[in-house]
């Protein structure tokens, strides 16, 4: 309601404004001078006597400033406005009072006069004011004469039309408002207020009408969506902007509510007729829909409004559909009525009805997607019940395999060909573009979901969904193979390559196809464990399979081939000892022979990745085969064995030089687990067989390495024996192990003095030292039980003077003895 001033107004302010400037600018000149003199003042030099020095001496007295003016916290015409429309409030509130309480003490005559005084002056206030300039006062008494006449037709109701039904009336009398409101409003037209009225007034006399009339659902929408399409045509045609804002709100809501109701009358259909009569509806609301599209001005509201278009339509063909078919055939009666919507393509539509109507076309068959993924869910979640019922007999069919351990989902017996259907669309669809890769990746999933469902929905047997299901993991990884050869640029046509280049690109068909074959055999693995001679099958086939594969191929597939072909080979030779009814440690001994093919396969392959896979796949094997021999000693260090020789033969290759180390440590486990299957206590036994082979290398290498320190040419070795043997010694109350590991001691001393080796001089020496005192601390227990208690005190207070009389020569001597030793190697 804010407004310009009329010219006179407006030059009144600008006048005002004006006056309030140059006041200020006054004030701040006088202020400026009165700054001036203050400083010519101070500047100046002051006088040995008299008054002026005795005024310079004053302090100078500031004048107040001068009061700034308080700038208002309202404008104008926010006052003005808070004013009018306080105002036509409180009118409005008092002629409802009136009507509604003091009516009745007037007569009909009074009645009439004073309503229609009251409303005619009302309605003719505003014709004079708009004259004056006087907008937003109009405005106000325009609306509260447009109240007036609603309470006019209550009125009139009430006194003169009692018997008439109220909702007819209101029907009748909304309309008529309506109606008349547009005509004062377009005859004014300088007045806001009175067409939004009109247009908000007119959402309700149709709606009105048929609840008057008792009519029914189906009728109650029609009016619903009549009222939507008036609004849309309104929204899309009146240039006043107001109006149109009321009449999209309006169309949007209403044809909301159509929809809706619409949509709900076709799920109630019981039979074809009144599916018919709910898709007529639907018809209505989609036509609505596509024709806003068609005309709005904005591409991206174009664009929704086909979409909800197409939706809509896809529903009303559908709900027909559904209601002649079987429930299973619901989702593709729907699924058909959205592909159709993709026939639009070249059409003279404009390209954001066609933009819309295409996604309203994918959004259905996500849909119908969706619905299907229960069905897949459960037959590759099903399967894994067979764990728990490993070779417990073949099922009947398909069906039974897929449901030991769930139910079946009901009414999904099209749920493979709408999967199928699906996938064709994306491959007729986009056969170009740059989505190409990534559609044709998407049709691959689906047509191997269908494949997938397809034995189960149609209850085939049992051997011959593992036939279909082996057949389609070879299609799969044949289609990841291949597609690793044809590259394929974005339109379709054989890619031109000029240069190879550094690194391999993978393709989303590659990757989607060899993760599939994966999932699929493994869905197969799971499968034939109702039977025992379906799963040593179904082994042996997906290793022959995969190592085919890998044979085949030169580029990164070999490496998920080799490492699978591998993987299931482990699990073949533990189906095929369990088949001989073998103990699991025998069972660990065959599959040995999966890490010792890896190594060599692993010693002829060129490519690092594959080489690594069959490795890592090798050394998983060789701890399942570990672990299976765990509970028998001397057969897990038979497995420790030969995983060494596996290890060491690895470990000759030039860049697998560090295996060696696991060699080593698996040899030393095998002979530790054979010693303790033997019942053999004695450390020495266990660390023996460490010491000398570490002692043989240290020795080797410091022939090649004359610089390498005992320490790590020896120091090892001689630990691995000497701290173990020690602890045992001090714990052993006979006599040959101390009298033993003191003749090595003194042997290792005695050499390490020879070469000068400070490894071998100061653990020979320490060991040597402990293992005596460990003889002598009996006797020395004896000696001090005869000794009395102050004599250890008195000896260890002459030791000490001894030491602090001898300190420097005990210094000198000590650091001898570290130049000698640091002399040593």
């Amino acid at each position: 309601m804010t407004n310009i001033p009329p010219p006179a107004e407006e030059l009144r302010i600008l006048d005002h404004e004006l006056r309030q400037l140059d006041a200020r600018r006054a004030q701040l000149l006088a202020r400026r001078s009165w700054l001036l003199g203050v400083l010519r003042s101070a500047e100046a030099p002051a006088p040995a006597w008299g008054p002026a020095r005795a005024s310079a001496q004053t302090p100078a007295v500031w004048a107040a400033p001068a009061p700034h003016p308080r700038r208002p916290e309202a404008t104008a015409p926010g006052v003005q406005n808070v004013l009018l429309v306080l105002g036509g409030v409180l009118l409005t509130v008092a002629a409802i009072a009136f009507t509604l309480v003091s009516w009745g003490h007037l007569g009909i005559a009074g009645r009439a006069a004073v309503l229609g005084a009251v409303t005619f002056a009302a309605l003719a206030a505003p014709v004079p004011l708009l004259k004056r300039g006087l907008r937003s006062t109009a405005e106000s008494v325009a609306g509260l004469g447009l109240v007036l006449t609603v309470l006019d037709a209550y009125a009139l109701h009430e006194v003169a039309l009692p018997e008439v039904d109220g909702t007819g009336y209101a029907a009748a009398a909304t309309a008529l408002l309506a109606v008349l409101w547009a005509a004062y409003g377009r005859s004014l037209g300088a007045l806001r207020l009175p067409l939004p009225a009109a247009m908000a007034t007119a959402q309700l006399p149709l709606l009105l009408w048929v609840v008057a009339v008792d009519a029914g659902h189906h009728t109650i929408t029609a009016a619903l969506l009549v009222t939507a399409a008036f609004d849309t045509v309104v929204a899309l045609s009146v240039p006043v902007r107001s109006v149109r804002v009321v009449a999209t709100v309006g169309a949007y809501g209403t044809g909301a509510w159509g929809v809706l109701a619409a949509g709900w009358l076709s799920w109630e259909a019981t039979g074809p007729s009144a599916a018919t009569r709910a898709a007529a509806l639907l018809a209505l609301a989609a036509a609505i829909a596509l024709g806003a599209a068609w005309r709005a001005p904005a591409a991206q509201a174009a664009s929704g409004l086909a979409l909800t278009g197409g939706l809509i339509t896809v529903a009303a063909a559908g709900g027909v559909l559904r209601s002649v078919l079987p429930d299973a055939w619901t989702v593709p009666g729907h699924l058909l009525c959205g592909v159709a919507l993709l026939a639009v393509r070249g059409t003279w539509l404009p390209e954001s009805v066609h933009r819309g109507l295409r996604w309203s076309s994918a959004s259905v068959q996500a849909l119908a997607v969706a619905w299907a993924l229960p069905l897949v869910t459960v037959v590759l979640v099903g399967p894994v019940g067979w764990a728990e019922r490993v070779w417990s007999g073949a099922p009947s069919d398909a069906r039974d395999a897929v449901t030991v351990s769930t139910s079946w989902p009901s009414n999904t017996e099209t749920a493979p060909l709408v999967l199928a259907a699906v996938a064709a669309i994306l491959v007729l669809t986009f056969r170009g573009g740059p989505h190409r890769s990534v559609a044709l990746s998407g049709a691959l999933g689906l047509a191997w979901a269908a494949v997938l469902v397809l034995p189960a929905t149609l209850e085939l047997p049992y051997l011959a969904s593992l036939l279909m299901l082996g057949v389609t993991t070879a299609a799969t990884l044949t289609a990841a193979a291949y597609s690793r050869h044809a590259h394929v640029s974005d339109d379709g046509q054989p890619a031109r390559q000029t240069e190879p280049p550094a690194r391999p690109r993978h393709s989303p068909i590659t990757l989607t196809a060899l993760g599939l074959a994966l999932l699929t055999s493994l869905h197969l693995v799971v499968l034939s464990l109702a039977a025992e001679a379906a799963t040593l099958a179904v082994l042996g086939s997906l290793t022959a399979l995969f190592a085919a594969v890998a044979a085949w191929q030169k580029h990164e597939i070999r490496a998920v081939s080799a490492a699978a072909s591998l993987a299931y080979a482990t699990a073949l030779a533990c189906a095929t000892g369990a088949s001989l009814d073998w103990q699991p440690h025998h069972i660990a001994l065959l599959v040995l022979v999966v890490p010792a093919t890896a190594a060599l396969l692993a010693a002829r392959l060129k490519d690092s990745t594959s080489t690594l896979s069959v490795e890592i796949t090798g050394a998983v094997a060789a701890l399942l085969a570990i672990d299976l021999a765990a509970m028998e000693p001397p057969v897990l260090a038979l497995v420790l064995a030969l995983c060494g020789v596996i290890a060491a033969g690895t470990a000759v290759r030039p860049d697998r030089r560090r295996v060696g180390y696991a060699a080593a440590a698996l040899f030393v486990l095998a002979t530790w687990v054979r010693l303790a299957s033997w019942e053999v206590g004695s450390p020495e036994a266990y660390t023996l067989p460490v010491t000398v082979p570490a002692l043989v290398v240290g020795f080797v290498r410091r022939r090649r390495d004359p610089g390498t320190s005992s320490w790590t040419a020896y120091g090892p070795g001689l630990s691995v024996t000497l701290l173990p043997s020690l602890l045992a010694a001090w714990g052993d109350l006979d006599w040959p192990r101390p009298l033993l590991l003191g003749s090595a001691a003194l042997l290792v001393t005695l050499v390490g003095a020879r070469q000068r080796l400070q490894a071998l001089l100061v653990l020979g020496g320490g060991i040597l030292a402990l293992v005596a005192l460990h003889e002598l601390a009996p006797y020395i227990a004896q000696a001090m039980g005869a000794v009395p208690r102050w004599v250890p005190p008195a000896l260890a207070g002459l030791l000490l003077l001894a030491l602090g009389a001898t300190y420097e020569q005990r210094l000198r001597d000590a650091r001898r003895v570290r130049e000698v030793l640091g002399r040593m190697h």
